[in-house]
């Protein structure tokens, strides 16, 4: 059956923001809109998403119980994000191990996301989606073991009660609780990443993601009526985001199974216009309007100095007017792909470098990559159309 057009583009997106090659280090492309640098930590970049913030501060007013104080309230909620963070941190570690680079954590309301460069393989792929779970039953082992070391368990009962004397406790369970949670065979979380790595052992890797992703659609259909009877709003949301996981995970596998093997020349856009280094932003604002690309080489004769994109020409035209000149604003560190490379792997780094890849093979600019086109050459390979690997 064929994807939607909106499927296929979203999934092309999440590409770039899960697995996503750069052969250069380009941190403004890589960065996930809206986020707030932390700083780093095993020389990983960790940054929270402003809703992230807001869900903290929210958590933290709505928490305070009679038996709570507004500090055990606090350290409780921070050391559960700590604990999703820790949780990230354990997939990253186990990629680095396999030389997979992160290039970020990004933590939002509904857990953390560790960016890789690259999508492991299919054995990988069971220890890093595994690490993760595993930290939090680390952590809540090491916790449980310490109370019972020292006499300080309470009841289970006890433990349920938000109260200052169980705060280590209930860390421990909600640790517990994240772990088992994780595990769920559920695309596109780690447990559904686990069963797609052990399916993809004896079967296709595209149809072991259809399957697991199958399983997650349809656990997430369950986990939402179920929260709807029960009015679990939170619930519901999380149910929404396995559903949309699920389905963009699936629409991942089929535009990979449609791109492996088949070079960039072969859904390249050939025909493009590009600027000269001495026109000015007025030249590019009149070429922006009479074409519909939004990306724009920028030629010193014939060798490529820089790529002007649509955001880029609006925001230098609001600062420095449209007489300025295009090759004061250009980004010089423009992402290129070789034309025979695989479309599988170049598909991530187009939706990376957040603009047009350029197709060059040495110093020579052969056409220009885009989302939009990619979209449009996996539709019409699904439809037996587009141009055949060549």
């Amino acid at each position: 059956m064929c994807a939607t057009l909106d499927g296929v583009r979203v999934a092309i997106m999440e590409a770039g923001m899960e697995s996503t090659p750069t052969p250069r280090s380009r941190p403004d492309a890589q960065r996930i809109a809206g986020t707030v640098s932390a700083g780093s930590l095993f020389g990983i970049p960790v940054r929270f998403h402003f809703t992230f913030l807001l869900l903290f501060a929210f958590l933290v007013a709505f928490g305070l119980s009679g038996r709570q104080s507004a500090l055990a309230n606090s350290l409780f909620i921070a050391a559960l994000f700590g604990s999703v963070l820790l949780h990230e941190f354990g997939h990253a570690l186990v990629s680095r191990r396999y030389g997979i680079r992160t290039l970020e954590i990004v933590m939002f309301p509904i857990g953390g996301i560790a960016r890789l460069e690259k999508n492991p393989g299919v054995r990988e792929e069971f220890w890093i989606a595994i690490a993760g779970p595993a930290v939090n039953f680390v952590i809540a082992g090491a916790l449980l073991g310490y109370l019972a070391a020292t006499g300080q368990m309470v009841p289970f009962e006890e433990a349920m009660e938000a109260s200052a004397p169980n705060l280590v406790e209930r860390i421990a369970l909600g640790n517990l609780i994240l772990g088992l949670f994780n595990l769920l065979p559920a695309l596109p979380m780690d447990g559904g990443r686990i069963l797609r790595s052990l399916l993809a052992r004896y079967r296709p890797e595209v149809e072991a993601t259809r399957l697991a992703a199958r399983i997650g659609t349809g656990m997430a259909v369950l986990m939402g009526l179920y929260a709807l009877i029960t009015f679990q709003i939170f619930l519901l949301f999380i149910a929404f985001f396995v559903y949309l996981g699920a389905s963009q995970e699936r629409a991942m596998s089929i535009g990979k199974s449609v791109t492996q093997g088949v070079p960039v020349r072969a859904a390249m856009v050939s025909q493009f216009q590009t600027l000269e280094h001495g026109q000015t932003l007025r030249d590019a604002a009149n070429l922006l309007l009479a074409t519909t690309q939004q990306d724009f080489p920028v030629l010193l004769g014939d060798r490529v100095t820089g790529m002007l994109g649509r955001q880029g020409l609006l925001r230098a035209l609001a600062q420095d007017g449209p007489d300025a000149y295009v090759s004061g604003h250009m980004d010089r560190d423009f992402m290129r792909v070789d034309p025979d490379m695989d479309l599988a792997e170049a598909m991530p780094m187009v939706a990376a470098a957040g603009s047009a890849a350029l197709v060059m093979h040495e110093d020579s600019l052969l056409g220009l990559l885009t989302a939009e086109n990619l979209t449009e050459y996996i539709l019409l390979r699904q439809m037996g159309l587009g141009k055949e690997p060549a």
